[in-house]
């Protein structure tokens, strides 16, 4: 029977249950669309994160981030897997991940590069104070100014006499451009008023095995890699670029305790998500973080790198991203004072 043979308080009734039907369906329809919605972020994490890492497999950076993805899967219940993806001084990594799904299934860690590329490159593809949500900072590590071993200086005095008198023999390797190596030998030329022939390789790895090799005289790189070798006496070590001295090398003076004022210059990492990331879910990798720097593992781990991990401070979405605008704008003027593009 059609409605509109019903009787008038019949099909008025039908059409009145009808419309409250359609107005409750809408209404869950678009409480269920709300990004933020209880529910859904309970059900966060329902698979594996990837965490992209802008460098090589095995090298400072990845290390960290392994060590850090594996504590954080115990806390969320999935996995967080490391995905490298190289490529222009992680710019790549930064850019995909700005794009990708903003629902934590993919983050990003990486280091002061993160800060430097606005100045490096003159088409950034993203903006990384805005383009990203903020999950928390990770470890700190050091910096080492390093010689062949063969070098006649023995100490920071004799290297700043050392390379002031043979300013046009000497040369200085870097990691590449945008490198933190590359940074550090540009704050340490302009310390010590000199401008060196740099050499950039292909990474930490080669600019390392070429410093062992007597190749190169200088290089700047973080313990993550240069404390075997320190160790081992293979190399010289001239001093610590952070401001205090550190306790895998607690008598090694800094270079600030060698007369180069205000010289600082660490490798941070942070982690990132797309921007529009549900703020419920932030909390929850930042919650993971949280639990992860302390677990004994990482501890034990970071340690043996030479890193230091973060403050609690530090391990917030507004300590990460205030670190990252400082750092904007410490490093954009050293560089364009340079001229260095990586573009």
């Amino acid at each position: 029977m059609t409605a509109s043979r019903l009787s008038p308080p019949i099909a008025a009734r039908l059409r009145q249950a009808a419309l409250s039907m359609s107005c409750t369906a809408l209404a869950a329809a678009a409480v269920t669309a709300l990004p933020g919605r209880a529910h859904a972020s309970d059900a966060y994490p329902s698979r594996p994160i990837a965490m992209v890492v802008p460098f090589a497999a095995g090298g400072p950076t990845d290390v960290v981030a392994r060590s850090v993805a594996a504590a954080m899967s115990k806390s969320l219940g999935q996995s967080v897997v490391v995905e490298n993806r190289l490529g222009a001084g992680g710019t790549v990594s930064a850019a995909y991940v700005a794009k990708a799904a903003p629902d934590g299934y993919t983050i990003l860690i990486h280091h002061n590069g993160m800060a430097t590329a606005p100045a490096l490159y003159s088409k950034l593809p993203y903006k990384p104070l805005t383009d990203f949500s903020f999950v928390g900072q990770v470890a700190d590590v050091p910096m080492t100014l390093l010689g062949r071993h063969d070098l006649p200086a023995n100490n920071l005095a004799e290297l700043v006499s050392y390379i002031q008198k043979n300013q046009a023999k000497v040369n200085l390797a870097n990691a590449g451009l945008g490198a933190v190596s590359q940074l550090c030998g540009m704050l340490f030329q302009k310390a010590i008023g000199v401008d060196l022939q740099t050499i950039p390789y292909q990474g930490t790895a080669p600019a390392m095995t070429a410093l062992l090799g007597g190749q190169v005289d200088i290089l700047c790189d973080q313990t993550t890699q240069t404390l075997p070798h320190i160790k081992a006496e293979k190399i010289k070590l001239y001093g610590v670029t952070t401001a205090e001295r550190i306790a895998a090398l607690p008598n090694t003076p800094t270079l600030r305790e060698g007369g180069l004022k205000g010289f600082e210059v660490k490798v941070w990492h942070g982690i990132y998500a797309p921007k529009g990331t549900p703020p419920a879910v932030i909390d929850k990798l930042n919650g993971a973080l949280r639990v992860a720097l302390k677990d004994p593992a990482v501890v034990a781990r970071m340690k043996d790198l030479g890193a230091v991990i973060v403050p609690e401070d530090k391990q917030t979405p507004e300590g990460l991203r205030t670190w990252l605008s400082s750092e904007i704008d410490k490093w954009s003027p050293i560089i364009k004072a340079a001229g260095v593009k990586a573009d």
